[in-house]
């Protein structure tokens, strides 16, 4: 399975020649960050916030049938029951021999049931940022509960891109001790990868 970090909170992956882009952006609609156009198979959205939810900046193609198994968990956008911000929706994809999951802009607490879920994943993509999310502490203390194989930091700041409301990479990164920095955006996911913190540069930043 391959991810490739598009910029923001906007992955593609890829199997088996099947392509799912999960929370494009609208252009323009995060500081720094250069238009969403990909072609994929799919398009998977959190929730329908104009920097999540730009499903018509993907080209859709047909033809491959889908290895994944999709799985969709409810949650909130804020740690009110969605009272300040709405639901958004966590993703989690399954090839067979990779599972990941994509936290969309998570703003709560799973609960123990989706805990249970998304335990022991190959990778888990995690915002980072806080104020509309959950912030660097929250995440780093979630990624310990939940063990994945390789934990993506989203939804950050950097000197290059971001919403200046939201904390910066590093605000993160600090807190975590097996960082790896890719020099590139994508990353090749297998059954017996290290674990590891990895930090992708960001293809449209």
């Amino acid at each position: 399975m391959k991810i490739t970090y598009l910029a923001h909170a906007c992955f593609k992956i890829e199997s088996k020649g099947y392509a799912v882009v999960l929370d494009p952006y609208e252009d323009g609609s995060v500081p720094g960050c250069g238009p969403v156009r990909e072609e994929a198979n799919q398009v998977l959205c959190s929730h329908g916030h104009h920097d999540h939810n730009a499903a018509g900046c993907v080209t859709l193609r047909e033809g491959e049938g889908t290895p994944f198994k999709v799985e969709a968990l409810a949650s909130f956008h804020d740690d009110q029951e969605g009272a300040l911000r709405g639901n958004n929706l966590i993703h989690i994809l399954d090839d067979g021999v990779c599972r990941v999951a994509h936290l969309g802009d998570l703003g709560c607490h799973p609960t123990p049931e989706q805990m249970e879920k998304l335990r022991g994943m190959t990778a888990l993509l995690v915002p980072v940022g806080g104020h509309y999310t959950i912030d660097a502490k929250q995440a780093h203390a979630l990624a310990e509960e939940l063990a994945p194989v390789v934990v993506i930091p989203m939804h950050y700041r950097t000197g290059k891109f971001g919403f200046d409301v939201i904390g910066r990479l590093e605000e993160f990164t600090g807190l975590r001790g097996d960082v790896a920095e890719y020099p590139g955006g994508e990353l090749e996911l297998t059954p017996g990868m290290e674990r590891q913190t990895a930090v992708l540069q960001p293809k449209n930043a």
